[in-house]
């Protein structure tokens, strides 16, 4: 049988790899600071840092002269509000290994958080005297409009996804070849919300196809039971069919979702074909895997009124993170959470002739 967890942990252990080889580019410090928030981090977050403190560093060597391989902890000290300021105006705009880059408000306040975190760690370690970047101001963010399927455009989605000529030429040979794993995932997207890592993560003996559940690995490395409903539950067996009938696949591969390589999906293969269907659909709309997530999560949220339970289904550490994507939705009807997100409105007909 296998492990469960065996996609994590190795998962877990290529991400801890790229650390290391990244660290190379940063002050000898930074490896401390990486290793001693081990324990209280994921190994994704230790290397959204580390891609944070490479620009970082790479700033602060141009302004102070330094090189990064001659920095000391020391160097944090001789920090001030002037220089994280205009750390923060610079990444409206820069120059990154050749590359022309910039950041929205979102990832300089990513950058203002990972800055925090490192001179907090030394500051508490009493390696320097001060934490400067706790005194700069947050980068205020103003919130978005939230893009999100509406209407007949979930039902548009599905029907498109399921036909035989929903492309031409190679591209469409290639779509029927796995127009079913296709349908499956945007299903289980539409009918549970989940997020992109966690579907890639999903594995045949995740499910439960008795109690309409499945297992998911949360942010953090927690494992929580999701359910579904039976709409989901047909495209989902669908493709185990199509799946098991698949000669190539090697018998020990527990990944739910395969590629055209015959092993598990990327996160970079699901983006794709979320975006190359829902373009055709909706071509005004920039739609991905997590506006698939806020679709659902408007639908539920409509349909309960009920902003706890739609952060309890989306995995929400913080309510408050579900009440501004989803509080100004007006309430419709107070009902039970399970089954009521209707992908398809006609289904329950047709069934029934």
């Amino acid at each position: 049988m296998v492990d469960k967890n065996n996609y994590y942990t190795t998962r877990n252990q290529q991400t801890d790899e790229k650390i290391e080889l990244l660290l190379l580019d940063l002050p000898t410090f930074c490896m401390e600071f990486i290793y001693g928030t081990s324990n209280n981090t994921t190994a994704l977050t230790r290397l959204n840092y580390v891609y944070d403190l490479r620009i970082f560093f790479n700033y602060l060597s141009q302004i102070k002269k330094v090189e990064i391989e001659n920095m000391k902890v020391s160097i944090l000290d001789e920090l001030t509000s002037f220089d994280i300021e205009r750390f923060l105006n610079y990444l409206s705009s820069y120059k990154f290994n050749g590359k022309q880059l910039s950041c929205d408000e979102r990832g300089k306040a990513r950058k203002l958080s990972t800055i925090r975190a490192l001179c907090r760690y030394f500051f508490s370690k009493d390696m320097i005297k001060s934490n400067i970047p706790a005194k700069v101001p947050t980068p205020k963010i103003h919130e978005k409009e939230i893009i999100r399927l509406e209407g007949d455009e979930v039902e548009r989605l599905l029907d498109y996804a399921e036909s035989d000529d929903a492309f031409s030429g190679r591209k469409n040979a290639y779509h029927n070849k796995l127009k079913v794993r296709d349908f499956a995932i945007l299903s289980l997207f539409l009918g549970t919300g989940i997020r992109i890592s966690e579907l890639v993560g999903l594995n045949v003996e995740d499910f439960d196809f008795v109690n309409l559940s499945f297992v998911v690995t949360r942010k953090g490395g927690n494992r929580t039971i999701l359910y579904f409903n039976e709409e989901v539950r047909d495209a989902l067996c669908n493709w185990l069919d199509y799946r098991y009938d698949l000669k190539e696949i090697d018998k020990n591969e527990p990944a739910m979702f395969i590629s055209m390589k015959n092993q598990r999906i990327s996160t970079r293969a699901v983006q794709v074909l979320v975006k190359e269907y829902t373009k055709e659909v909706t071509p005004l709309k920039k739609i991905t895997p997590h506006k698939l997530r806020s679709t659902f999560g408007t639908d539920l949220y409509r349909q309960t009124g009920d902003i706890y339970a739609v952060a309890d289904f989306l995995g929400h550490k913080d309510v408050n993170t579900t009440r501004k994507h989803y509080a100004a939705i007006s309430q419709d009807s107070r009902r039970e959470s399970a089954g009521i997100v209707q992908l398809r409105k006609n289904q329950n007909v047709d069934n029934n002739n």
